[in-house]
């Protein structure tokens, strides 16, 4: 059986809150009392969550880092969602993102704007957990995570639902701000180093760039071009409603 590190009140909660996986037991410094960890202890006591109230120097021992405040959990595989579970799409496709914290970021970007699909290969950071949960802020556990073996094949099915597909690349590209994320739609953006694959550019209905301000030739990270495009699909979907 798999377990895996999730540190500080942010990732625990999330992990509890989320119901995305199972939560084996808690470790808390049994000083801790602010007013945060009593509702996560609350809610870990509602679901059975084993609670173990130890030193502090004990949980420095089983934690990977510095910023656990105190609270650290140990947590099973994430459980994925399907296509098939999604209304209202708003589908993001995140490709060749390589660092962990990259891909954190990307996920609190995404869901803080709405998205509720994130669609990511076999090989993804979920199992990363220390490190996503954290710098996604607990998104990671939240947002819906679709994992594929063959994500071409996916926004095929899913164009021929009626989902356009934008692909941030500059190549025959419009401003990220006249294309129309008022309907369903697929979003697509690729790692600063490899951009998109070629499987998927082929498959684009628009690309879309971010303008610069100026001559500046390199590309944002991939949690600063997922929260400008995202926030603009949100900007367009909230003036809908």
């Amino acid at each position: 059986m798999e377990k895996y590190l999730v540190e500080g009140n942010i990732s625990v909660k999330a992990a509890l809150m989320a119901n995305r996986r199972t939560v084996y037991e808690i470790y808390v410094d049994e000083k801790k009392k602010d007013k945060d960890t009593h509702f996560i202890l609350t809610q870990a006591n509602m679901r059975n969550v084993p609670i173990h109230k130890i030193a502090r120097e004990q949980i420095e021992e089983l934690a990977q880092g510095k910023t656990h405040g105190g609270l650290i959990g140990f947590v099973g595989e994430r459980q994925y969602q399907t296509i098939e579970e999604m209304n209202d799409p708003f589908y993001a496709i995140a490709e060749g993102i390589e660092d962990p914290f990259n891909f954190g970021y990307i996920c609190r970007c995404l869901y803080a704007a709405g998205c509720n699909g994130l669609i990511v290969p076999q090989r993804n950071y979920s199992t990363a957990v220390t490190t996503v949960t954290k710098s996604s802020a607990g998104a990671s556990e939240y947002i819906n995570l679709i994992v594929s073996d063959d994500i071409p094949a996916l926004v095929s099915k899913l164009k021929k639902q009626g989902l356009p597909l934008y692909c941030a690349m500059r190549k025959d590209a419009i401003s990220y701000t006249q294309a129309n994320y008022a309907q369903g739609f697929v979003l697509a953006f690729g790692g600063e180093k490899r951009g998109l694959s070629k499987q998927l550019l082929a498959l684009s209905d628009q690309n879309i760039y971010i303008p610069y301000a100026n001559d500046f030739k390199n590309a944002l990270n991939g949690a600063s071009a997922a929260g400008i495009l995202a926030f603009e699909a949100f900007r367009q979907r909230s003036d809908k409603r």
